[in-house]
């Protein structure tokens, strides 16, 4: 049984640290950013994991200095009707990069290794054809040149029980609790083995998983970007500073009156 943050005894990180890192972190996923524009490359990072692991922290970290026509974050709803009746890996595909372009999938395909199969969305026999077509589609991805990242966000049930408390009690969280998790709730051994069995099946040597500790949430931002950065070689082609043009000089130019543009009104 893997320990909680309290039980391994690790010190919550100061603030005045973690902030430091994350802002060096950042630099360095600006000049990633940069760099995969400049060589047209196709990343693709999924984030997957147990509800309240944090994967939605993560994803804001890595994408808050970033330019979101590089940098785009998928995260698809319940699939339509129609999406239902095609490959199960078309609406997928139609999310993936273009040259110049990263995008970051909060949950992936692997919904039908997870929360599909445990709550019983699809049959046995679309569960069973998804782990042998999983790899095959990787693969091919991969071959065409994308750049293929996975994480898994691993979170103890003590952490995720206090996570889950803090969200009950905050207005501004509460949202994140759905009927599904609470369900999921009832089903820990499920999703565990639902968990093994997806490892099994897709941690292969051309598309690992890798597991980030989750149960500190800001330990598990770090260490999950300074991660992410060591995979993709990248070199500093941030722009740097110019010189700014002159202001056109007024030649005449009569403002509108204010009192004729609506001004939201000045409550603070």
């Amino acid at each position: 049984m893997k320990k909680s943050r309290k039980e391994s005894g690790e010190k919550k990180l100061k603030n005045k640290f973690y902030n430091k890192e994350l802002e060096q972190l950042q630099i360095e996923l600006v000049k990633l950013q940069e760099w995969v524009k400049a060589k047209g490359l196709r990343v693709v990072v999924l984030f997957e994991g147990r509800d309240a692991a944090g994967k939605g922290g993560v994803i804001k970290r890595i994408t808050q200095a970033m330019n979101p026509r590089i940098c785009r974050v998928v995260a698809l709803g319940v699939p339509t009707e129609k999406e239902k009746t095609q490959w199960y890996f078309q609406r997928y595909v139609a999310q993936l990069p273009a040259a110049g372009e990263m995008v970051l999938f909060d949950r992936s395909w692997y919904n039908r290794a997870g929360v599909e199969h445990v709550m019983g969305f699809c049959t046995k026999e679309q569960y069973q054809q998804f782990l042998k077509d999983c790899p095959a589609f990787e693969k091919m991805l991969i071959e065409s040149g994308i750049v293929l990242i996975k994480y898994w966000f691993s979170i103890s049930d003590e952490e995720q029980e206090v996570r889950f408390q803090k969200r009950n009690t905050d207005p501004l969280r509460r949202w994140k609790l759905s009927p599904m998790d609470m369900t999921a709730r009832t089903k820990w051994v499920d999703y565990s083995k639902a968990k093994d069995a997806m490892f099994k099946y897709t941690d292969r040597d051309d598309s690992s998983w890798f597991v980030v500790e989750a149960d500190d949430k800001k330990r598990a931002r770090l260490n999950c970007i300074h991660h992410l950065l060591s995979l993709i070689p990248y070199r500093d082609r941030t722009p740097g500073s110019i010189k700014l043009p002159p202001r056109q000089k007024d030649k005449g130019y009569r403002r509108p009156p204010l009192n004729s543009q609506r001004f939201i009104p000045k409550v603070y």
